[in-house]
């Protein structure tokens, strides 16, 4: 092939393999899928010396997926561009129901150079190490309330009833050190299910410690001191919502924001008639999440 002087390249990212295919910016160029690569480093860097020599400007493309942006990161760190897309952006032929990694590759080159794709925001580091920790203690929330409910429902099934007025004060948990099962291997089920009810909780306030103090090195704090000062905002909210949403100064319009958090409303119209529903909810889940149980 000629040399062009932008190669788009698709890369569909799987934790073990890379599907590769490249396209040339001339409309008229074909896709050519380059196969399977691994994913260490040195696999890539073998990828990137060798097309080169039919480009004199790389831009990778893949979806943005469990694997996180290390690729991105290395990616630009190697001097190419890169763009991560968000998967339910990506134009689909309602009648296309084969899904293969070089397909999907193949798909990404094309739609990339035809540009019909949206990149996503890729936070820097320190900002990502934020989010990881917001996330990390909502996972934890939710590990909690599974833990009391599995340890609520065993007892449920020894017809071990509480009959206090509510359950997880210090009389529930003084009643529970005194449970006794009735036989000795139920009994050892149930103290590690009390066990689990307690570590959550002191996970919950080692992450609580941590993210005060390193929120006050973070570039962003002065947002989240701003964004406490609205009503129903503490601080877990502020840290979530600016550990989600990053640099604010990428959004243009607050209608902008809210599609981005999926609270504009939903809209059925056609001709005179004009019918809105309920939220869409297609935004972000984490930031809507805590805004709602802020209001």
């Amino acid at each position: 092939m000629s040399h062009s002087s932008t190669l788009y390249v698709g890369l569909d990212v799987h934790k073990e393999s890379i599907a590769v295919a490249y396209v040339a910016q001339d409309h008229d160029a074909e896709v050519i899928s380059l196969g399977i690569i691994g994913t260490r480093h040195c696999d890539i860097d073998h990828l990137i010396r060798k097309l080169p020599s039919k480009a004199t400007q790389l831009v990778f493309v893949y979806e943005a997926e469990p694997c996180g942006y290390w690729l991105y990161r290395y990616c630009t760190r190697k001097g190419s561009d890169c763009w991560i897309v968000a998967p339910s952006l990506i134009p689909q032929k309602p009648g296309d129901r084969v899904k293969m990694d070089r397909r999907d590759a193949v798909q990404l080159a094309r739609l990339m150079r035809s540009g019909d794709l949206t990149r996503v925001y890729v936070p820097p580091v320190a900002e990502e190490a934020i989010r990881d920790r917001t996330r990390a203690r909502e996972d934890t929330r939710r590990a909690l309330k599974s833990a009391k409910f599995r340890l609520k429902a065993f007892l449920l099934r020894q017809d071990i009833r509480y009959v206090g007025r509510a359950n997880w004060n210090s009389a529930h948990l003084r009643w529970l050190s005194a449970v006794v099962c009735p036989t000795r291997a139920q009994h050892i089920v149930f103290q590690e299910y009390v066990r689990a009810v307690h570590e959550h909780p002191e996970r919950l306030q080692r992450l609580a410690q941590e993210r005060q103090e390193q929120v006050t090195s973070w570039r962003l704090h002065p947002v989240v001191e701003a964004l406490q000062a609205l009503r129903g905002v503490l601080l877990t909210v502020a840290v979530t919502m600016g550990a989600e949403i990053g640099d604010l100064t990428r959004v243009d319009t607050p209608r902008e924001l809210m599609n981005f958090l999926g609270l504009i409303p939903s809209e059925y119209s056609s001709g005179e008639q004009r019918r809105q529903g309920s939220i869409t909810k297609a935004g972000h889940t984490h930031a809507r999440r805590v805004l709602v149980e802020g209001a």
